[in-house]
């Protein structure tokens, strides 16, 4: 699967319409699932014919894997920008390291219908290059991507502070987003604070970072 179908170059009409595409088969594909979803109900729930959706994607996969990565930036965005406006006074204490931890989490944090779609989303990503071994390389990839870059952005937060991971960053990095996804799946199950996001996140903090 691939995106390659989608040119570089598109029409402002052209982008609004895959962008309207994109927003409806989040919901869609979250409430659904992709295997069941089909291609016309995304067109139904966006308001356009077959003919918009294969003008934008060869595929529902290519616009499942388009949707996720669109996301997945958006998260990065999100916290690149955080990371950007934090300044040293900011964690010259351990309060004031620990509010900035917050901060630092907050960025991934959505609305509470969007948390739930985003945690489904992510669930259906993983299943589906599970069951599907031409899905699992594209999913591994994206994944391996997303994640160095995610610790790119990291390492050079930590740095500016004079902190560092006490791991290697690639492993430090996994086990955050994994801490993550767990306590995001409990917070849509329902589950305690303590299981949460938040809390886990805090706790490994603590773990695996330390001054150079």
């Amino acid at each position: 699967m691939t995106t390659e179908h989608a040119t570089s170059v598109r029409s402002p009409r052209r982008e609004r319409t895959r962008e309207r595409l994109l927003d409806a088969a989040f919901t869609v594909f979250a409430d659904a699932g992709v295997q069941t979803t089909s291609i016309e109900a995304v067109c139904e729930a966006a308001g356009f014919t077959r003919g918009a959706f294969y003008s934008n994607f060869a595929s529902k996969e290519e616009l499942f894997h388009a949707l996720f990565e669109r996301k997945a930036r958006e998260h990065l965005q999100a916290l690149e920008d955080l990371t950007a406006s934090i300044d040293a006074d900011a964690v010259a204490t351990p309060e004031g390291f620990r509010d900035t931890v917050r901060r630092v989490l907050s960025s991934f944090e959505l609305d509470e219908p969007a948390h739930r779609h985003w945690c489904l989303m992510n669930a259906e990503f993983e299943l589906l290059a599970m069951r599907d071994a031409d899905a699992a390389p594209e999913y591994l990839a994206t994944q391996q991507r997303l994640r160095a870059e995610v610790g790119a952005v990291l390492d050079q937060l930590l740095e500016r502070f004079g902190l560092r991971f006490t791991v290697d960053t690639a492993v430090a990095v996994d086990l955050l987003i994994d801490a993550e996804v767990a306590g995001s799946r409990c917070a849509v199950l329902g589950a305690p604070p303590e299981q949460q996001s938040a809390t886990r996140l805090e706790s490994l903090v603590d773990l695996l970072i330390t001054p150079r």
